[in-house]
C-alpha cells in the first residue's frame, strides 16, 4: 500500500481552512456581531472594540463627553447576557481628558478614595460637587451599580470616565498585618 502525500495534504489543508473558517465566522457573525450591535446603538457610542476571549469580554469603548456610562454598562448586561454568560466584563474607555480634567480628579481622588474604602458611596457624589463648585464650566457625576461605582467628568469639550470596582481588593503590602 502506497500512501500518496499530495492528496492526504491537501485533505488536512482543506479540512483546517473548513475547519478554522467556520470557527471564525461563527464567533464574527453569532457572538461578537450581536454584542457590538448593543453597544454601537447606545447613544454616546463613537467607536467600540470587542474582543472576546474564553473567560473574558473585553470592551474598548470610545465615548462621547455626555454618555451615561452606568446606562451602557447596563444595557450590555441585560441585553448581552447570551453573548457574555458567565464571563467577566472588562471594559476600557478611552481617555479623551484634558489637563484641566486630570488636575481636577487628581484633587478629587482623595476624598473619592476615602469614601471607597469607608463604603460611604453617597460621599462621592457630595465631595465632586463640592470641588466642581470652584470649576463652574465642569461638570462631575457619579452613579453606582451592584458591581462599581461610575464617576463623569467633562467639561463639555472633553470628558474623564472613571469605572472604580466596589469590592476591591487587598492591597498587597498589607497582607502580612
Amino acid at each position: 500500500m502506497k500512501l500518496r502525500i499530495v492528496p492526504i495534504a491537501l485533505t488536512v489543508v482543506l479540512s483546517s481552512v473548513v475547519l478554522f473558517g467556520g470557527w471564525f465566522l461563527y464567533q464574527k457573525l453569532a457572538v461578537q456581531s450581536p454584542l457590538h450591535q448593543i453597544v454601537s446603538t447606545y447613544d454616546g457610542v463613537k467607536n467600540a472594540h470587542i474582543d472576546i476571549k474564553q473567560d473574558t469580554v473585553n470592551l474598548k469603548l470610545d465615548l462621547e463627553p455626555d454618555t451615561n456610562l452606568q446606562g451602557l454598562v447596563q444595557k450590555i448586561q441585560q441585553e448581552g447576557t447570551s453573548v457574555i454568560g458567565s464571563k467577566e466584563l472588562k471594559i476600557d474607555v478611552e481617555d479623551h481628558s484634558s489637563e484641566e480634567l486630570n488636575e481636577w480628579w487628581d484633587r478629587a481622588m482623595l476624598s473619592v478614595a476615602e469614601a471607597m474604602d469607608n463604603r460611604q458611596y453617597t460621599g462621592i457624589q457630595t465631595s465632586l460637587e463640592q470641588l466642581a463648585q470652584a470649576s463652574p464650566h465642569l461638570q462631575a457625576k457619579a452613579s453606582i451599580d451592584d458591581k462599581n461605582v461610575y464617576v463623569s467628568l467633562s467639561d463639555g469639550k472633553s470628558a474623564k470616565f472613571i469605572i472604580l470596582p466596589r469590592q476591591g481588593g487587598q492591597m498587597g503590602v498589607w497582607n502580612h498585618v
